[in-house]
């Protein structure tokens, strides 16, 4: 193969490349408006104050809301809920079943998991997904674990109709 060859089928390889990558979906903030939007719906109708926190793959923010009135505390938990779940990417109800077990009572399969630095053991943390490709995810808290997973699955389930 010739240089001029050879340089050739390097740029047609990279080309190939960079248009791979640019067919990955991101999860943009008009989506993730509409991910907190969905939530902050159904919080509304259930009287739950959320706090709203949704992230990019990379566990970077997108957007965080404070409804008015919800626990002010619970703002960084929603934010760890969504990094915790765009870092694994696995729902944050995982890892609570694996450090103290399904029934609450012990016995988890991992039961470290639970003190591990990034990762939250309550529920209301739940992975985006494009198809198998993780896009980010939200975090939501304010309320019991099993009421801060239902606002984000409500969240979820809208962000992946966009």
């Amino acid at each position: 193969m010739t240089c001029l060859g050879a340089v050739a089928a390097m740029a047609a390889g990279i080309a190939t490349s960079a248009t791979a990558l640019e067919r990955l979906p991101v999860l943009s903030l008009d989506v993730a408006e509409k991910a907190a939007s969905a939530c902050r719906q159904l919080a509304v109708q259930k009287a739950w104050r959320m706090n709203i926190a949704v992230v990019d793959a990379g566990a970077h923010p997108i957007l965080f809301q404070r409804m008015d009135a919800a626990f002010l505390g619970s703002g960084d938990i929603a934010i760890s809920k969504a990094k915790a779940s765009a870092n694994t990417p696995f729902p944050t109800r995982v890892f609570e079943e694996l450090s103290f077990g399904k029934d609450h009572k012990g016995g988890g399969a991992m039961p470290g998991l639970a003190l591990a630095p990034g990762v939250l053991s309550i529920p209301g943390g739940l992975p985006i997904k494009v198809g198998d490709v993780l896009v980010g995810a939200i975090g939501v808290s304010g309320s019991m674990p099993d009421n801060d997973e239902v606002c984000a699955q409500a969240g979820s389930m809208r962000s992946r109709t966009c």
